[in-house]
């Protein structure tokens, strides 16, 4: 199987670092003219130059874009769409604080359905009217296995996460006859600088070292190890490629075998 995205569009959020920046190398190496989108500026340089040119029509370029603030998202995300129009959606955000629930009031809620949910709801309708034209479209959302069963500490995005799985699923139905797909990459642990954030925040409260925690997480999945941010790209390319055109509405866990263990 070769994977060719040739002269097809893609908008990858949160793509300066961790599963994000895992997926853009991918689509850039199967050909795809890639966005990259976040609100670090420099970064996002870096990240763009960085990604390969394998002919000679290839280009990619970067959206500075702050998820954590929606009315300026909103704005900025509405702009890109008057000028452009992609073929390949990658819903990814920066993940909300951690944190217990009786410890979160309504406020954090809502800051948490503005990061999570608005921003994959006002990006993925912008982009629909293109595709709903042009009768092909893959979306593709990064999400997690909290939503088939809530991970401690995490209850922000355990709750509004499985709000964006409904929705998605809700939508699928509504757009498969244009020729539409979209789909839910299901995260397992991944080595990336979430992971290491959130062992670090695991560490000041339970006075455990990091090391312990970092530990006790990879010997709770049978592979015995993290994922790699290149095998979530593989993953995300075959999802953006026409191999993927009769698969729709799924949610897929990448997760090295610990979703089996639920």
């Amino acid at each position: 199987m070769n994977i060719e995205l040739f002269s097809k569009n893609a908008l990858v959020g949160a793509a300066t670092q961790g599963i994000g920046a895992g997926i853009a190398l991918e689509l850039a190496k199967c050909g795809a003219n890639v966005t990259v989108m976040a609100r670090n500026e420099a970064k996002l340089k870096k990240m763009a130059s960085s990604l390969p040119v394998i002919n000679s029509g290839q280009k990619h370029q970067y959206l500075v874009a702050d998820f954590s603030n929606f009315e300026e998202y909103r704005r900025i995300i509405s702009e890109y769409f008057s000028n452009n129009s992609i073929d390949i959606l990658v819903n990814n955000t920066n993940g909300p604080e951690p944190g217990l629930a009786q410890d979160k009031n309504v406020d954090d809620y809502q800051k948490a359905f503005d990061l999570l949910f608005k921003t994959v709801c006002e990006t993925t309708l912008l982009a629909l009217p293109h595709m709903i034209k042009q009768k092909n479209g893959r979306i593709i959302n990064v999400s997690s296995l909290s939503v088939k069963e809530p991970i401690n500490n995490l209850s922000l995005s355990n709750s509004i996460r499985s709000a964006v799985i409904a929705w998605a699923k809700t939508l699928s139905n509504e757009v498969a006859q244009h020729q539409i797909t979209i789909n839910n990459i299901l995260t397992g642990y991944f080595d990336t600088e979430r992971i290491q954030n959130l062992i670090s925040h695991e560490s000041q409260q339970t006075g455990k070292s990091q090391e312990e925690i970092k530990k006790a997480r990879e010997n709770k999945i049978p592979m015995k190890r993290l994922g790699k941010t290149e095998e979530y790209g593989h993953l995300a390319a075959f999802l953006a490629s026409e191999y993927s055109s009769y698969l729709t509405g799924a949610s897929i866990p990448l997760d090295g075998g610990l979703n089996n263990t639920y």
